[in-house]
Formats: structure tokens, C-alpha cells, sequence
């Protein structure tokens, strides 16, 4: 749990971090004393690498949420392995018990039957 919650928050520091710098690449961009066009230019090429690093943060988180899901179905199946591992056992235990109720009933209904029979 522990290391969902450190992801999501890497997460948000990453694009806090993303949405810092384009916050600021605009600003400065407007700030600076330039053409109309040169500054649409530098704007272009700002959010063509704003996209591309999205792009890339992107395609982190989608491999680590395949790993923790991967990690996650590792674990369930492990869980289901052991659960029908003690349900056999449990089975086993109670086939068991039937067995010897079963074979002390017919002791006991055989030591029965002589008694009555002298009556």
C-alpha cells in the first residue's frame, strides 16, 4: 500500500514539476523582447516538448501499473494455490473422520447385535 501511495505522489510531484515549467517557459516566453512570430515559434517548440515529456511520463506510469498489476495477479494466484491446498486438506481430514464415525458405528452396532440376540 505504501508504495501506491509514494507513486501517486511521485506522480503529482511530476507533474507539478511539468505544469512549473510550462508555467513558466510561457512566461518567459512573453516576457522576452521579441517578434510576434519568433515567440509563436518558441511556443511551438515548447509545447511539442511539453507533449513529448508527457508523452514519456506517460508511458512510466503505464509500465509501472503494468508491474504492480502483474505483481498483483502473481500474488492472487499464490493465494488461490494455497487456499485450494487447505481445502483439500480440510476435505481430506473430514473423509477421514467419516471413515473412522463410520467404522466405530459398525464396531458398536456389532457388539450391539450379539447382546440382543441372546434376549
Amino acid at each position: 500500500m505504501a508504495s501506491n501511495n509514494s507513486g501517486a505522489e511521485m506522480g503529482a510531484f511530476f507533474a507539478g514539476v511539468l505544469i512549473g515549467g510550462l508555467i513558466g517557459a510561457a512566461m518567459a516566453l512573453l516576457m522576452a523582447p521579441q517578434s510576434g512570430e519568433e515567440t509563436r515559434k518558441q511556443i511551438g517548440r515548447a509545447s511539442n516538448d511539453l507533449r513529448d515529456r508527457a508523452q514519456d511520463t506517460l508511458e512510466d506510469a503505464r509500465e509501472r501499473a503494468e508491474a504492480t498489476i502483474a505483481d498483483a495477479r502473481r500474488r492472487a494466484e499464490r493465494i488461490i494455490e494455497e487456499a485450494r491446498e487447505r481445502a483439500e486438506h480440510i476435505v481430506q481430514e473430514a473423509r477421514t473422520s467419516v471413515e473412522q464415525a463410520s467404522q466405530d458405528a459398525k464396531a458398536a452396532a456389532e457388539r450391539a447385535a450379539p447382546s440382543s440376540g441372546e434376549a
